[in-house]
Order: structure tokens, then C-alpha cells, then sequence
């Protein structure tokens, strides 16, 4: 491979690329520099600044060489990779409630520092000026990556305004989600500015499916985690994948987005949108917010934790040391080549297992059901119906902690309207009493006692019109509250009305001081509860550090509402309040609106005992998302083998043997039949028939093409297994051989050089 178009002086194999190559893939810390030093250490040469440029070169024609091999082995075949059991549909097969399930997320690991010019300010700070990076306009391989013209559509400040004028209808989530997404600002722009301004791309945004297949990603570019690319990803996916479920660190957040957003919002509603919040970071949300968008508590999610994105992200940042000061293309074509690696060698190949370990999963919480019917009988439950009744209950209760009773509220703003209006009439009379005095002026005191009379005046003019606003505001309420006769001081309403307000600001502290322990109560429980991991341990105590101040800012207040009662309460002492693990101790609750001490949802057994029923619900829905993707994953195995095997033949025949080669190469199979000997399988291991005709084989080459009547059995013989398998193994191991995969890339070379024009180095 040369590293020069022209007068080549230095050439380097091909097998060293491909060694290289595949090497970073599987180190992706790998980098060309290191890389030549040990090729330099090898051939006992010392080592030239050159060589790692001449390398890099070479390094990116063959990569264009491989990508463009790539898109005409596409291209011939006609169709793309996508994951298989996400997006192969079948005949006759039922329709789920979730249709695709994405996970999204930021990364900030892969950032780029931008190649500016060092501008020095008169304090003698530096600061990064205008860029000085050559235009490169070559794209990386793939279709990955978003243009930042799509990102740029949805910008920060048309969202921002969006949300200002948004209302949520009735039983949409109202503000379940207010003030969640708070906790989740991981970068503040008045401390990360400056930071900021080093990079261009500051990170990745990707999605993934349920199975860890990356359907699309967008650059980060100067900022931290925005709205713009969340919305941008979700926009692209609703008109590509269509119906869509997407799980996201603030879920919430983004469905109220994506609500108020005028042509997002039909989309969304058209296609069945729902965004939620992962179980990781689902437990730093406030507990109604949980309860209202976490997976486990929506219909239709299975046994998805909407997570897959933090362990790729553990995966890609290996990246980061090879990309942070590389180009814009560079960077591309390593995170975009990594991607396709993960895709085909990591997602694809390891799809049965993760599949397998699913199903697993749903069956070992589905042997619980014994434990829990021994529960309901110790609770006194008939039926497992009561437990969604008690989570409609703790939704209730939680959103009466946010606001009071609509019926005393308009009584004690009545009330408070009344006394605002009565005040403004006596201090409209005092007013006029005074103007009523004129005293004796004199010509040495007629200036003074004119602006006196003045004063007097405006003020007089403006206790009336303060009049008659209250006035106009106790006659709207009088109306909307059907009040014949107006209160007076003394009488029984006005003293009814007199003693709520008095108790007003007491009860709304409690209420908010309440509602903040009762919710870190409940994570606490979930902190202490067996099976809690010890990051998601971590993770909960730091959100419940973050809420502390909320609870003791809470606990100030209601100290001080307390002490302005008759008689005064006594003060709650912070160390009261962290001591209390069970509702049963915190006594405080008796003087709220509502004593939950007692409700069977808000005892620890009654706790377990309905999350142990929601958990059974999504492992119900699991194993019937697994019922339909085995099926599509076997399905699409057999088309996609006798697919390939088919145009393989066909290539060949034709004379094209460089591309019958690599359809060979590409073609890969696996096999399920394990899974099937787990007790409680349901899924049917036979073939079915898929609706795309994309993979169909010509009716006529049905006698021609091998394997076109076998069908995966639903009985397996260890026997037959062990000899397919190593079948199998032979197979891959010749393809494996070295003289094979140096006999591909002459092939890829030919292709290269067959008259079309391969982009070159820049």
C-alpha cells in the first residue's frame, strides 16, 4: 500500500494494515504511533517521525479501500445490516405494546481538542481564537453519524421557548418529572466554559437497541449534553424506525419536550412515543417521578433496564486516547469503524446469548411467584389487581403533597381576598379624613402645603383604585365559588376560613417536609434491599446527599411555621429526620392531611410484595418480546444463509470472484438450541416466514442453493450439535487462515483498481 499517490518511496503491506487494524479494534488504545515504533523495534531501524505519518496515509487508503469493497458487496447484494431481532419482522406474529426499545445517552470521554490559535488577553489569560485545522472534506465510512445541520435544527433556544408557554393535559404525567432533570446537569456552564472552549467535539450522543446495535449518533460539538441532540436522535428515529420507546437519564424531561414541540408532538403521538427513565438513574429522580416513568412501572418495557449505553460507553472510551487530538475525519472514521466492529463482532455475534441470558433472567423472577403468594396471604391480598391499585394510591398521595385541596384553597384565597379588601377601604377612609383637614396657609407656606395637598391626593387616587382591584377580584371569586351573601368578620364561614389560613403555612411545610421524607424513605429501602448492587448503592446515597439540602431547607421552614402556631409545635431536629427508616416512626405524619402509616403500600412487607408483582408483570412481557425475537433471529439466520450462499454462487458464476469472496467472508450463523433445554421455554425454535422479500431467493434456485429445506428443529440431539458445530468450526477456521485473508485483500486490491475512482488520502 503506497503513501504517496505519486513516486511511492515507501510501501507498506497489507497484512501489517490489516494487523494493525484489527489489532486497535480489539485495543482501541492502540495507536499508529506506537504501532511503528514496534514494527521500527522489530526490523532493528530506529525509528523517524515520517514513518507515522507515511503509515497514517497508508492507513486511510486502505481503510477507503475496505469501506468501498464494503459498499459494493452492499450494493450487490442489495441491502444493509440492521439488528436482526429488532427489525425482522414475520408473518402472522402479534404486535407488541413496544414496538423497538432505544437506550440514548451522552458521553463526554471522546472529545476532540480543536487546532485554534492562542489569542492573549490585556489580563493575560489565553484563550482559543479562530481555527487553524485544514478543510478535510472526506466523510468516514458508514451512515453512523447525524450531519450537524440535522443536530442544528433543534436548537437550545427554540426549546427553551417551547416549554415557557407548555401545560401538560390532564393524565399526561402533569409535573411528575418538574425539577428531576436538575440532578442530572453533569457539566454547569459557568464552571465549564473556559473547559469548553478547548474542544470542538466535546463527546458522543448514540442510541442503541435492546440489543446493543448502534443505530445512530451525533457529535457533542462545544457543549455539554443538550437538548438538541436527544430531540434530533428521536426525530431520525420516529421517521426511520417508526413506532419507537426511548429510555434516557431524564426521560421526564424529555417528554415534556417533546409534547410541546409543534411538529415533533404528531409525530411522536403518531408513532406511540414514550420516553422513560433507566433503572440506574431512575432511583436519583424523585419517587413519583420513578413511579410514573421508570421501566419497571410502564406497560409493555419487559425486563429492559434501559442501560445499554453506560456499559458501550465503558467499552468506547478506550477510544479516547487515540482520538482526542486527532482531525474531525480522523476521529470519525476510528469511532465509526470501532462501531461497525462492535456491531458485527460484539452485537450480532453475542445476540444469542444476550437473548439467552434474557430469557433466563425473566424465568428465574418468574419461580418467585410461590414466595409471592405466600406474601399475599400474609398481607391478606386476594387478587394481584390490589397492587396496582396500591401504586394508583402512592401516585395520589405523593401528588397531594404538591398541592393542597382545591376546596380550601379557594376558601382561604376568598378569605384572604376579603381581608385585603376590608384594609383598603379603611385606608381609603383614613385618607379622606385627612384631605378633609385643610389647615390655614399663609403666601410664606403656600408652596409646602400645595405639594403636601398633591401627595395627599395621589394617595388618596391610588387606595381607590387598590379598592377597587380587590374589589373586582372577591367578586370573581364570589361568582366561581356561588357565594349569595358576602362573609363578615364574626361570622361562622369567615371564622372557619380564619382558622385555615392561620394553619395554612404550617400545613404547606409540613406537607413539603413530608413528602421529602416519606420519598427517602423509600429509596433508602431500595438502598438496603438485597440484590442492590454496590454502584447502584453509590449512586442512590449521592442522590440522596443532593436531596438532603432540599430536606433541610424544608425542615427550617416548617420549624419556623410551627413556632408561629398558638400553641406552638415543637421544633423537628435534623437528627430526628435521618434517623426515621419506617413510616411507623415518623409521628409527624399523624398531624398531616393524610396518616399513610397504616396503608398496606406503605408497609415494607406490602413494598416488597408490589414490586415483586411488577417485576413478574415485565418478566410476563419479556418472555413474550423473546417469543417473537427467537423466532426472527432463527428466521433471519436461515434467509440470511441461503441470502448469502445464493449470491455467492451467483457472483462467482458471473466472473466476479473477488466479491463471491467477500459475501463468503461475511456470512456468519449461530445457533439457539441450548436455551431450549431451560425449563419454562416457550419460544418455537421453527422457521417462519419473513415479510421483507429483501432476502428472498429466486423460486428457481430453491433446488440449486444447499440448506433450502432445512428448518431449525424443535427437538435437539446433543450428538447432531456436537458434529454441527464442529462443522462449524472447521468452516470458520479455514476462513481464518492467513493465506485466505492475504488472498481477500489482493482481491480487495482488484476491486479498487477495476475503473471506479477510490477516494484518496485527501
Amino acid at each position: 500500500m503506497p503513501s504517496t499517490p505519486h513516486h511511492a518511496s515507501a510501501l507498506i503491506t497489507v497484512r501489517a494494515l490489516e494487523v494493525f487494524r484489527v489489532m486497535q479494534l480489539r485495543c482501541p488504545r492502540l495507536g499508529i504511533q506506537v504501532f511503528v515504533r514496534s514494527l521500527c523495534d522489530l526490523h532493528v531501524v530506529a525509528p523517524r517521525p515520517y514513518l507515522g505519518a507515511q503509515f497514517s496515509t497508508a492507513f486511510d487508503v486502505y481503510l477507503s479501500l475496505r469501506a468501498a469493497a464494503d459498499q459494493r458487496m452492499k450494493a450487490a447484494l442489495g441491502r444493509d445490516n440492521a439488528c436482526p431481532a429488532c427489525l425482522y419482522d414475520l408473518e402472522g406474529e402479534p404486535k407488541l405494546k413496544r414496538r423497538i426499545i432505544v437506550t440514548q445517552d451522552g458521553n463526554n470521554s471522546l472529545k476532540r481538542f480543536g487546532q485554534c490559535e492562542r489569542v492573549v488577553r490585556f489580563d493575560g489569560t489565553v484563550v482559543p481564537g479562530d481555527s487553524k485545522e485544514r478543510y478535510d472534506r472526506r466523510q468516514a465510512p458508514g451512515d453512523f453519524f447525524l450531519p450537524r445541520s440535522d443536530v442544528e435544527v433543534w436548537a437550545k433556544d427554540e426549546v427553551d421557548e417551547l416549554m415557557k408557554d407548555f401545560a401538560p393535559e390532564a393524565g399526561e404525567g402533569g409535573d411528575e418529572g418538574a425539577g428531576c432533570e436538575e440532578r442530572w446537569e453533569n457539566m454547569k456552564e459557568d464552571v465549564t466554559a473556559r473547559a469548553w472552549g478547548l474542544y470542538d467535539e466535546t463527546g458522543i450522543f448514540p442510541a442503541l437497541c435492546r440489543h446493543g446495535f448502534v443505530l445512530v449518533v451525533v457529535d457533542m460539538v462545544q457543549s455539554r449534553e443538550l437538548a438538541k441532540y436527544g430531540l434530533s436522535v428521536i426525530n431520525h428515529l420516529l421517521r426511520v424506525l417508526g413506532e419507537v420507546t426511548v429510555g434516557i437519564d431524564v426521560g421526564c424531561k424529555v417528554a415534556r419536550q417533546v409534547k410541546a414541540h409543534p411538529q415533533l408532538s404528531v409525530l411522536a403521538k403518531e408513532n406511540n412515543f414514550k420516553a422513560v427513565v433507566g433503572a440506574f438513574h431512575g432511583l436519583g429522580h424523585g419517587r413519583l417521578c420513578s413511579v410514573c416513568n421508570m421501566a419497571m412501572y410502564v406497560d409493555g418495557m419487559g425486563l429492559e433496564d434501559c442501560e445499554n449505553c453506560e456499559s458501550y460507553f465503558a467499552k468506547s472510551n478506550a477510544l479516547a486516547p487515540t482520538t482526542c487530538y486527532s482531525t474531525v475525519f480522523h476521529r470519525q472514521q476510528a469511532i465509526s469503524t470501532y462501531m461497525r466492529h462492535t456491531d458485527l463482532c460484539n452485537a450480532y455475534q453475542g445476540l444469542t446469548t444476550v437473548m439467552g441470558n434474557k430469557y433466563r433472567h425473566a424465568l428465574k423472577i418468574k419461580r418467585g411467584l410461590p414466595a409471592l403468594q405466600d406474601a399475599m396471604r400474609a398481607l391478606n391480598v386476594s387478587t394481584r389487581n390490589v397492587f396496582e391499585t396500591w401504586l394508583a394510591k402512592e401516585k395520589e398521595y405523593l401528588r397531594s403533597m404538591k398541592t393542597e385541596p382545591v376546596e380550601e384553597t379557594n376558601e382561604m384565597d376568598y378569605y384572604q381576598k376579603l381581608v385585603n379588601f376590608y384594609a383598603s377601604k379603611d385606608h381609603l377612609r383614613d385618607i379622606r379624613r385627612v384631605n378633609a383637614f385643610v389647615p390655614a396657609v399663609t403666601d410664606a407656606t403656600y408652596a409646602e402645603a400645595a405639594k403636601q395637598t398633591r401627595r395627599l391626593e395621589t394617595q388618596r387616587r391610588h387606595a381607590g383604585e387598590v379598592v377597587t382591584k380587590t374589589l373586582a377580584a372577591v367578586q370573581d371569586l364570589e361568582l366561581r365559588l356561588g357565594i349569595a351573601t358576602r362573609w363578615v368578620a364574626g361570622g361562622e364561614e369567615w371564622e372557619k376560613a380564619a382558622s385555615l389560613v392561620k394553619n395554612r403555612s404550617y400545613q404547606r411545610a409540613l406537607d413539603h417536609l413530608q413528602g421529602l421524607i416519606v420519598a427517602r424513605m423509600f429509596e433508602l429501602a431500595k438502598m438496603n434491599m438485597s440484590g442492590t448492587g454496590y454502584k447502584l448503592r453509590k449512586h442512590i446515597a449521592k442522590a440522596l446527599q443532593v436531596r438532603s439540602k432540599a430536606v433541610k431547607t424544608a425542615l427550617h421552614k416548617y420549624n419556623e411555621a410551627a413556632a408561629a402556631l398558638d400553641p406552638p409545635k415543637p421544633d423537628l431536629a435534623w437528627e430526628q429526620v435521618i434517623e426515621y427508616t419506617f413510616l411507623a416512626e415518623f409521628d409527624l405524619l399523624r398531624e398531616g392531611r393524610d396518616d399513610i402509616r397504616n396503608e398496606p403500600w406503605a408497609l415494607p412487607a406490602g413494598r416488597v410484595a408490589m414490586d415483586q408483582h411488577f417485576k413478574m408483570l415485565r418478566a410476563d412481557e419479556e418472555i413474550e418480546r423473546l417469543n417473537l425475537e427467537i423466532p426472527c433471529l432463527l428466521t433471519y439466520m436461515a434467509d440470511e444463509r441461503e441470502f448469502l450462499v445464493y449470491h455467492e454462487e451467483r457472483l462467482r458464476k458471473e466472473g466476479n470472484a473477488a466479491l463471491a469472496h467477500q459475501v463468503r467472508t461475511h456470512r456468519l450463523e449461530q445457533r439457539l438450541n441450548k436455551l431450549a433445554k431451560e425449563p419454562g421455554f416457550t419460544a418455537s425454535l421453527s422457521r417462519g416466514v419473513s415479510v421483507s422479500t429483501e432476502r428472498c431467493v429466486p423460486a428457481d434456485a430453491s433446488e440449486e442453493r444447499p440448506g433450502a429445506d432445512v428448518e431449525m428443529p424443535d427437538a435437539v440431539d446433543a450428538r447432531a450439535c456436537r458434529s454441527q458445530n464442529a462443522d462449524e468450526e472447521e468452516e470458520e477456521g479455514e476462513e481464518d487462515d492467513m493465506d485466505a485473508v492475504a488472498e481477500a485483500f489482493e482481491n480487495i486490491m482488484r476491486i479498487a483498481h477495476d475503473g471506479e475512482a477510490v477516494a484518496g488520502p485527501g
